[in-house]
């Protein structure tokens, strides 16, 4: 794990200013929230304060050097436990939980901090979640929780309430832009990725390199074809929800917001090329019914992570998309 990565990321140094300080005044909490979209580095804001607390140069922490950062960056240090998603999982288990509490229950081996991070933390169920409310409730002495978190509100408010709470905010898309170009000074334009992305620019980074502008071409094929009612929905939902669903439906968010837009404007969209002129009696119903498939969107990436069948739940979408799509 490079610990020092946040340093590299010009967005992370407000929050690293802000943290850097309490430690060093003696007001870091013990529990802290990071709440942050994906892309924007907050887990490596996490390693790079537990970094800060667990370096043997306080006055050059965190280092790089000590025995200590290299015991992080071989991610080998005995007291530091992580505990994030496993492949394929949906939730935190509770077992990871109660191996995560019995670890920081234990002495320090340095005789130092010890320090635990629960990434995904929106994914705690409903037992994790009170194992770790007990553990929030009634700290070791010198030990440091982090949560990192998505703004969702899958996050019980009981253990959120007992966490001091940091938002990793989006640089301004400018300076977004500008850090991107100096990855990939091939790359001319960003913003749809940008979009894609919220403006996350680790994710748009991401996006890019995956190929976003087949994404961008297979997604306005199927909506052209889906409102055209030639396309099989159970077929197009199955795919869908073999190919990244999430993104997907962001995409689709999107594309949305801008079509309402354009309609209420009259111009031209952007993404099809299509004008669209409706008469006043039609736009009405129509942008209605555009809002509600924005609506049942939003709440099936919310729900996207949890148990819900994807399959049927874009079935349910799709069909919804082919009757507000449709002319």
């Amino acid at each position: 794990m490079d610990i020092l990565s946040a340093a590299s990321l010009p967005w992370l140094d407000n929050p690293r200013a802000l943290l850097e300080q309490a430690w060093r005044s003696g007001r870091l909490p013990h529990s802290l929230l990071l709440i942050s979209i994906p892309g924007l580095g907050a887990e490596a804001l996490a390693h790079w304060t537990a970094a800060l607390v667990l370096c043997d140069q306080p006055d050059a922490a965190p280092c790089g050097r000590c025995a200590s950062c290299q015991l992080l960056i071989a991610d080998s240090h005995p007291d530091l436990k992580r505990v994030g998603l496993e492949e394929d999982a949906q939730q935190l288990k509770v077992d990871q939980i109660r191996a995560l509490i019995e670890s920081l229950s234990l002495s320090s081996y340095r005789s130092g901090f010890k320090v635990g991070i629960v990434e995904s933390g929106e994914a705690l169920n409903v037992n994790g979640a009170n194992a770790f409310l007990k553990t929030l409730e009634e700290p070791t002495q010198s030990t440091l929780l982090i949560l990192v978190a998505t703004p969702s509100h899958r996050l019980p408010a009981t253990i959120a309430s007992r966490c001091q709470r940091l938002t990793v905010r989006a640089p301004e898309a400018e300076a977004a832009r500008a850090w991107l170009g100096t990855q990939r000074p091939g790359v001319n334009r960003w913003d749809a990725a940008l979009a894609l992305a919220g403006g996350a620019p680790l994710k748009a980074l991401e996006l890019e390199a995956a190929g976003i502008e087949a994404l961008e071409q297979d997604m306005r094929e199927s909506l052209k074809r889906l409102a055209s009612g030639t396309t099989d929905v159970t077929m197009l939902a199955d795919r869908w929800a073999r190919s990244d669903p999430v993104l997907r439906l962001t995409w689709l968010e999107n594309w949305i917001t801008t079509r309402v837009r354009t309609q209420l404007g009259g111009t031209e969209l952007e993404q099809t090329a299509e004008p669209v002129r409706l008469p006043a009696a039609l736009l009405k119903p129509k942008i209605r019914r555009l809002f509600e498939l924005l609506d049942a969107a939003r709440e099936l990436r919310r729900l996207a992570s949890t148990g819900l069948n994807q399959q049927l739940a874009l079935e349910a979408l799709l069909l919804e998309g082919r009757a507000a799509l449709g002319r």
